[in-house]
């Protein structure tokens, strides 16, 4: 044996080290999912002054075949509940924790849709050592760790039985070539984390030509200079018969074994190459194999070329199915969220500011109670909100007198941007709104809700700091209605179960899964929503939600659960009039979306029925909203805003892939 002095010094920074590295933990077992945790954190390959870590943690809900998709909404919840429940211990300001759940048919389709959705660097597996056929092994059942392995879009690893209190002495064989220069990074970067070394063990055998020793030596010594820290590292020669021998050996000596895999045809059963999985059943010291997705392996190129799989026929798209999984992964619950103090954490964490925005229009009534429970909670008590501000449309009672007496902001929305006109409406309000908001998340809420909860706001803003895929948020809950016995429990959102829902499902059927499609109880990304066109009218919720799942896809748009809201009930005639402009914008989205003018020019007046005492008669009138543009196109809000131009809108890959069969979709006023 020859043991040579420490790696030579070597530039602190991995070039190929990305700005920030993202380590994926599909977590089954909580029990578990803990030491899983620490060990992501602790095997980040970043050091001071490099990139930032983050861990995601997932859970991913699997739903058998003979049941609907839509069957994950609630273990989706209490999936998300657990996970965000986790801590782990001694966690750094440079690495970041995440949650994430998926509902699938196949946990291993769940964990390689999220590696390739969240762009992650390696997929990080619990191992209990290969199970006997049939058998559940490690922290993830059967067959998932096979197919995660030969599916993964990233590098990928799998520990065994790793305790981090017991990880001073590191051993990492080194073959050469992206598997074993991986487990180097990792490593090292262990060892950094737990005050450890890393031996760095090269193994000659006698079989070996002049011109592959000479390779490997080569190879050696490139991955050992890639070390942040040479002190740390040791590098040890040994000349032996059987490689395994000489790595079981070596591993009494250390407590933990970190190696890349070898390649091998994906049918051999043997994932990560004879040596690793050999190692693996002999030695019962901790290990974690690695094994890299980069371009150029024997298992990206060779094996991929020698044993080619067949691309899966395309088949008719299952939008039902599209919708049943966007319901059980994108329908949240407001409980989840009533940790306001993380909400808090996470928003300063991601640096962004909150506003929330209250159109409103003769609401003294109800204005007070709104402002003073939100106020009180998510400004005064957690700091979670930045600004609240009144956007008035010339209430002619005391509204903006209710708001001036405690402080609120106000602005008459027919005074913002006047050189563009005002039109009377909700949806010109809110279009007028994101000029004098200053957050870069929007939540609104209507100031008619008489049972008003703080839960109505961090309902709608949890999601959004919780899941960056989502980027609009709409509330739902029970809506009573008041009738001749006192107030009824059900009965409630007319418009929306007679007009918009039967819309959606007719020629929007990709958002049918939404419950409220015309909530007045809604967020989003700045971003995202100063990119779209507003109705000024009652056409704003509806016009809103077509737009967005047609430039961002279904992904984007998330519901949350806010229990019961009781308001001000409108008479038939005007729910006549809603009805009637929520269908006057879907007609014309489906135009466009079609490329056809279904009519001339569509009716903008509306005959209504009128019954005074013994008698009916018609009454006429003039309806239609008229569209505002994507408020980013305006030089003064980008002025304001410091913004230099319209950028291009991000496209939601999962549905992105499917063309122009999932487009639109539409919601409207309640």
């Amino acid at each position: 044996m020859t043991l040579s002095t420490p790696a030579s010094p070597s530039p602190p920074s991995d070039p190929q080290l990305p700005s920030e590295y993202t380590i994926l933990v599909p977590v089954e077992d909580l029990r578990a999912a803990g030491r899983l945790i620490q060990l992501a954190s602790a095997l980040m390959p970043i050091h001071e002054g490099e990139a930032r870590g983050k861990v995601i943690t997932l859970g991913v809900v699997a739903i058998p075949e003979e049941l609907a998709l839509t069957e994950g909404a609630v273990p989706a919840r209490m999936h998300r509940q657990q996970l965000g429940r986790l801590r782990r211990s001694g966690k750094s300001p440079r690495v970041e924790m995440h949650t994430l759940v998926r509902v699938h048919r196949q946990v291993w389709q769940g964990i390689v849709e999220a590696a390739q959705e969240e762009s992650v660097n390696l997929i990080l597996l619990g191992w209990g050592g290969r199970p006997e056929e049939g058998t559940a092994g490690g922290s993830v059942l059967g067959t998932t760790i096979d197919e995660a392995v030969r599916n993964a879009p990233c590098d990928i690893a799998v520990a065994k039985g790793l305790n981090l209190q017991a990880t001073k002495r590191i051993l990492v064989p080194i073959r050469g070539g992206p598997h074993a220069a991986l487990a180097f990074k990792l490593a090292t970067g262990l060892a950094d984390r737990v005050d450890g070394t890393v031996t760095a063990l090269r193994i000659e055998t006698p079989d070996t030509d002049a011109a592959e020793l000479a390779r490997d030596v080569e190879e050696f010594a490139a991955v050992l200079a890639t070390a942040a820290r040479p002190d740390r590292v040791r590098d040890v020669v040994v000349n032996a018969d059987s490689v395994i021998a000489a790595i079981c050996q070596q591993a009494e000596h250390h407590q933990v074994v970190v190696m890349g895999a070898a390649a091998g045809p994906p049918d051999s059963g043997m994932l990560f190459g004879p040596i690793a999985d050999g190692l693996a059943k002999q030695i019962d010291r901790a290990m974690v194999i690695v094994k890299t997705k980069l371009a150029g392996t024997a298992t990206h190129d060779e094996w991929e070329s020698l044993f080619p799989r067949p691309a899966p026929a395309p088949g008719p798209l299952d939008i039902s199915g599209v919708v049943d999984r966007w319901f059980a992964e994108n329908t949240f619950d407001s409980r989840e969220f009533e940790r306001i103090d993380e909400l808090v954490r996470l928003k300063r964490q991601q640096g962004l500011t909150i506003s929330l925005g209250l159109p409103a229009l003769n609401e003294e009534e109800t204005l007070g109670a709104i402002l003073k429970s939100v106020k009180a909670e998510l400004c005064d008590r957690h700091p979670l909100l930045d600004e609240i501000v009144l956007i008035d449309s010339r209430s002619t009672d005391r509204t903006r007198e209710v708001a001036r007496e405690l402080g609120i902001p106000i602005h008459i929305h027919q005074d913002v941007l006047p050189q563009y006109g005002a039109h009377i409406g909700k949806g010109e309000a809110l279009w007028k709104s994101l000029h004098v908001l200053t957050g870069d998340i929007i939540a609104w809420i209507d100031t008619d809700i008489r049972n008003i909860h703080p839960r109505f706001v961090y309902g709608l803003i949890g999601p959004l700091l919780k899941d960056r895929r989502i980027k609009f948020v709409k509330g739902f809950y029970k809506r009573p209605i008041r009738g001749p016995g006192g107030l009824q429990a059900t009965g409630g959102g007319r418009v929306t179960e007679l007009t918009a829902r039967p819309l959606l499902n007719l020629f929007f059927p990709e958002l049918s899964g939404l419950i409220q499609p015309l909530s007045g109880e809604q967020a989003g990304r700045r971003e995202v929503l100063d990119q779209l066109p507003f109705m000024t009218g009652y056409g704003v919720e509806i016009g809103l939600l077509l737009d967005l799942l047609g430039k961002y896809g279904l992904q984007s748009i998330g519901q949350v659960d806010l229990k019961r809201r009781v308001h001000r009930n409108q008479t038939l005639a005007s729910l006549s009039a809603m009805a009637f402009t929520i269908l006057q914008v879907a007609m014309r989205r489906l135009e466009q979306r079609h490329q056809l003018q279904l009519l001339p020019e569509a009716n903008r007046s509306m005959k209504l029925i009128q019954h005074d005492r013994d008698r009916f008669h018609v009454e006429v009138k003039q309806l239609g909203d008229v569209e505002r543009p994507a408020i980013a196109t305006l030089p003064e809000y980008q002025a304001a805003h410091a913004r230099t131009g319209t950028p291009r809108p991000e496209q939601d890959q999962s549905l992105g892939a499917v063309g122009s069969a999932l487009e639109a979709g539409s919601s409207g006023a309640t």
